[in-house]
């Protein structure tokens, strides 16, 4: 049996919630990874047709300088705009807890390093069960890396 997966309109809503309470709370729900637990960041990329910026929430964990996250898009099988955006467009800004903001470059990860970063992220929560919601989307759910 496959794990309980919440409606997409309730997923979401919670993303969109998220977005309104850290912009009314000065950006004070942006946390760092701790063990066991992702971190929150808030990702602008360029709208691919529009040229405008985009923001989204996102979990992340840390490896070395680089941040990783997955382009999941609730686990829905299509592939998340910020994704679609970024590939068209690798350039891109986070912001993280302690009003640090910092551009990146985004690249997905391949091969030996993507299954390592995979294995890594079954260590924190905010992801729930990886391999079954992944198997759910059927096909490959991209692992992002922001440098």
């Amino acid at each position: 049996m496959s794990p309980y997966l919440p409606p997409r309109w309730f997923v979401r809503s919670a993303w969109r919630t998220h977005k309104l309470v850290l912009r009314a709370t000065n950006d004070r729900g942006l946390r760092p990874p701790a063990p066991g637990r992702c971190g929150i960041l808030r990702l602008t990329t360029t709208g691919r047709r529009s040229g405008e910026p985009r923001a989204v929430v996102l979990c992340y964990i840390e490896d070395g300088d680089r941040l990783v996250t997955l382009a999941m898009n609730g686990w829905d099988p299509a592939d998340p705009a910020w994704w679609l955006n970024l590939r068209s467009r690798p350039e891109a800004t986070v912001d993280l807890a302690g009003g640090t903001s910092r551009p990146v470059t985004a690249a997905q990860a391949t091969g030996a390093e993507r299954d390592r970063l995979w294995t890594a992220l079954h260590d924190y929560s905010g992801y729930g069960d990886l391999d079954a919601f992944a198997e759910r989307r059927g096909r490959e759910t991209a692992v992002v890396l922001l440098s």
